[in-house]
């Protein structure tokens, strides 16, 4: 009887599990699927998409949209691998530093760079004044606005996702394969190009992946650096504006498409991961190999370089917090803490929501993404496989289309009551943890393999019951793992606008929200005052993960 009274409590919360992702993920995206086919009268039609493909704005918007996802990709490709290669294969002064400096720009929300950005290298930024000034320049340079703009700010946040996901594939190459190949006479360049990047290529794909979709689904970045023509931007646009059917319809086909584009991109690139075979009979420490003088410094010169841009953003935010009459000169004129106030004692709504809203979706991400991984690595139950491969979905899905997929979805009143969940502050903890599920799935789901089976098996042998076997042995074994995919989930949920600015009602405000509405309404100090808040938050998760699990959360975006 308590066998079968545990199996049906496994079946029960198995069926919870299911049921909260088909209505919170499954629903959502088939209720704007089926927005995107069908007219006003609710008749199937392939008219909208017709419609889309007609319209010559909407073209180029498409194009110019892939063509700066790719552009990211390279970019970040060749910052992302050189880092990874230097910081897991060489040995040089301030090794370990960079490793967690890598990092930094990942605690940086995009709405916060790109706004830092401007105010170091916009037209009235502190480079183009200090140009000006040195050099006699009659007009400033444009460093931002345009499609240069977005792609450098994307590049500097995103490619520690490609050095993370590189890292976790170097660190699992078997030396061995290396040495074999400098044998026969394959060395340097050769050598790395021929063997040790193809080894590489899960991880890659996994990295570029993730980079082209969150620039092809950004909205956010272009519309501060005034790029309209680009599909993200105008799915936003289009869905904000309530009076044209028309161009609303039009919004909801752009966020349709984008989540076929990132199913069509996940699938092609798991089938093209699963056509070759990069298993490896065994896994043994690399050791490091000592770089020449000049090498040495060299390395150490560009990493520099490289952090001295990531941290552009940073000095701009904190100078636009505690600066006054920074207009046309290369730095404030006066320095206060008067805007902290306001945005902190005054309006404490923002910080307040932020933590109580991330903190729900956190304690959501860990009920459900724990027991995910669980029946992923432990058990044989039908549709372990189609969790992994939504998991994997989730992530790829862009927050426009998530968030627009919302409020289709929830817009109407639940059973039983005449409320609609978009008209209950418990979405925002809902949109925000099945974004952020993944992370705690992925690094539970990591750390549940190299836990092997038999240590659970000789527990229950002497008698254990399977919940005193999972709190007794297999949680004191993965809890770093939990805790590394937990935090992770907890510090992209706090940064996390691009779903959230669609469904956030007065009250409701989170500090993403609260930057892009003070920046919008010319109140830049106290945006940038909410950006450093955000920033130090962020700065203090990540320096807990790294501490705990440094450069292994690399699995974290495979």
């Amino acid at each position: 009887m308590p066998g079968l009274s545990r199996r049906a409590l496994g079946i029960i919360g198995f069926s919870l599990i299911w049921l909260f992702l088909i209505v919170f993920i499954l629903y959502p995206l088939t209720r704007i699927f089926y927005d995107a086919v069908s007219n006003e009268a609710g008749t199937l039609t392939l008219a909208n998409f017709v419609e889309f493909f007609n319209d010559d704005f909407y073209m180029r918007s498409l194009w110019k949209s892939l063509v700066l996802g790719v552009a990211a990709v390279i970019t970040t490709s060749i910052i992302g691998i050189a880092v990874a290669f230097l910081i897991i294969r060489y040995d040089f002064p301030g090794r370990e530093m960079f490793s967690y400096l890598t990092m930094l720009p990942i605690i940086l929300p995009p709405l916060v760079g790109v706004l830092g950005f401007v105010y170091i290298l916009g037209r009235a930024g502190t480079v183009n004044i200090l140009l000006m000034d040195w050099f006699g320049l009659e007009h400033p340079v444009n460093f931002m606005y345009g499609l240069q703009g977005v792609l450098l700010v994307e590049t500097v946040h995103l490619f520690p996702l490609m050095t993370l996901s590189i890292l976790d594939s170097l660190s699992k190459i078997d030396p061995s394969l290396e040495e074999a190949a400098q044998v026969t006479g394959a060395k340097g360049w050769r050598r790395f190009w021929t063997i040790t990047l193809p080894l590489t290529t899960p991880g890659y794909i996994s990295g570029a992946l993730l980079v082209f979709i969150w620039t092809f689904a950004d909205f956010i970045t272009p519309l501060v650096l005034g790029v309209q023509d680009l599909l993200a931007p105008q799915a936003y646009l289009n869905i904000m504006q309530f009076v044209d059917r028309r161009l609303f319809r039009m919004g909801i086909v752009i966020s349709a498409l984008l989540v076929v584009l990132a199913i069509v991109f996940v699938v092609a690139a798991r089938q093209y991961v699963a056509v070759k075979d990069y298993s490896s009979l065994s896994y043994s420490r690399v050791e490091r190999r000592q770089l020449g003088p000049f090498q040495r410094w060299l390395a150490v010169a560009l990493l520099m370089l490289l952090m001295a841009i990531c941290i552009i953003p940073q000095v701009g935010v904190v100078l636009a917090a505690v600066g006054r009459g920074w207009s046309l000169t290369p730095f404030p004129i006066h320095y206060t803490w008067e805007f902290f106030s306001q945005v902190s004692i005054q309006t404490p709504r923002f910080i307040i929501n932020s933590f109580l809203y991330s903190g729900l979706a956190l304690i959501f991400c860990l009920l459900i993404g724990v027991p995910m991984a669980w029946i992923m690595a432990r058990t044989r139950a039908p549709g372990r496989q189609a969790m992994d491969a939504l998991t994997t979905l989730i992530l790829a899905i862009p927050g426009t289309a998530i968030g627009i997929a919302y409020i289709r979805a929830f817009n109407v009143p639940l059973p039983f009551t005449d409320t609609a969940l978009t008209s209950m502050w418990i979405i925002l903890p809902l949109v925000l943890a099945v974004r952020r599920l993944p992370y705690t799935v992925r690094g539970s789901f990591s750390s549940l393999l190299v836990v092997h089976p038999s240590m659970e098996e000789a527990a229950a042998n002497v008698g254990a019951t399977k919940l005193r076997t999972f709190k007794d042995i297999t949680v004191p074994l993965v809890w770093k793992g939990i805790l590394v995919g937990g935090l992770f989930s907890f510090i992209m949920s706090i940064q996390e606008a691009s779903a959230t600015i669609f469904l956030t009602l007065g009250g409701w405000e989170m500090i993403p929200f609260g930057i892009f509405t003070f920046y919008i309404a010319g109140s830049q100090s106290q945006a940038a005052a909410l950006g450093v808040i955000l920033i130090v938050v962020c700065a203090i998760s990540l320096y807990i993960v790294n501490r705990v699990a440094g450069t292994r959360v690399g699995g974290l975006f495979g």
